[in-house]
């Protein structure tokens, strides 16, 4: 495995590798990697002759009371577990080799980001969806993987590349969950001594859906408040959203008789948890 830290050196290493019509996977990540990460990376080695990974922690998609600056970061570890998979090249560029001076240009995908984190996070998805722009344009990747827990972060995408007409596969990973079912996450080192438990109550929200399902609850508003009673009735919990979508639009859907995602977000103590579940009815 190659490192990387200039654009131009990446570029012209897999300039070669094209000509050569070798095919590319490319995995972007924030690193501080886990399995969930992981997964992504042998799917983009297995699938494709040449692999690339990014580690770039984008201070475009945190807003200015996030967590940029405490976002974990350990690259000699994320460098060795990817020495493990087999990947051909890691990306690791600086800030200013992404954004250097007088950068002035910013993506915005309409429709898709209104809702759900992007109405928690005004701006974030912007910031997503341009240094995704950025990130295929230095690779030029065949096929790109990106985990489905970011399902909001997934359907924005896909929509950027068709839209702008890139010529990209991209790829969506289902989520990799721990031995009890919660979700992978960076952010699940934030979590305190004790707040492990109450973190469960998001994925153990799933399994409250189907029992109302099965007792013939289609109600958005009324499986909404359950979910809700339910996640706060755990210690350190605080609900941010809690959704149930269309599956392509990501508009709330009218009824839970037909195809849906029910979609969280929630603070436990001070990490602010994602996840969510398709429900094909």
């Amino acid at each position: 495995m190659k490192v990387y830290r200039q654009i131009d050196g990446l570029r012209a290493a897999l300039s070669e590798y094209r000509c050569a019509k070798r095919r590319i996977g490319f995995v972007p990540t924030m690193g501080f990697l886990h399995e969930g990460h992981l997964s992504l990376v042998r799917r983009a080695v297995g699938e494709n002759h040449i692999s690339v990974v990014s580690i770039f922690v984008n201070p475009t998609q945190f807003g200015p009371n996030e967590d940029y600056d405490a976002y974990p970061r350990d690259f000699e570890r994320d460098e060795g577990l990817l020495e493990k998979t087999g990947v051909n090249c890691l990306f690791y560029p600086s800030v200013s080799g992404m954004y250097p001076d007088g950068f002035s240009t910013s993506i915005k995908v309409s429709g898709l980001t209104e809702g759900l984190c992007g109405a928690k996070r005004p701006g974030h998805f912007d910031g997503v969806a341009t240094v995704v722009a950025k990130l295929l344009s230095i690779v030029a990747p065949d096929n790109l993987y990106m985990g489905l827990k970011d399902y909001q972060q997934f359907k924005v995408v896909s929509r950027m590349a068709a839209d702008l007409n890139i010529q990209c596969n991209v790829n969506g990973v289902e989520i990799v969950r721990e031995h009890d079912g919660l979700a992978m996450s960076s952010r699940n080192v934030f979590l305190q001594k004790g707040e492990r438990e109450s973190a469960l109550s998001l994925y153990n929200s799933f399994s409250l859906v189907k029992k109302l399902l099965a007792e013939g609850i289609v109600s958005p508003a009324v499986m909404m408040r359950e979910v809700v009673i339910f996640i706060h009735s755990h210690e350190s919990t605080r609900v941010d959203y809690v959704e149930f979508v269309n599956p392509d639009t990501l508009k709330p859907a009218e009824s839970l008789d037909g195809p849906f995602v029910c979609m969280l977000a929630v603070f436990v103590g001070k990490a602010r948890l994602i996840d969510n579940m398709t429900f094909n009815m």
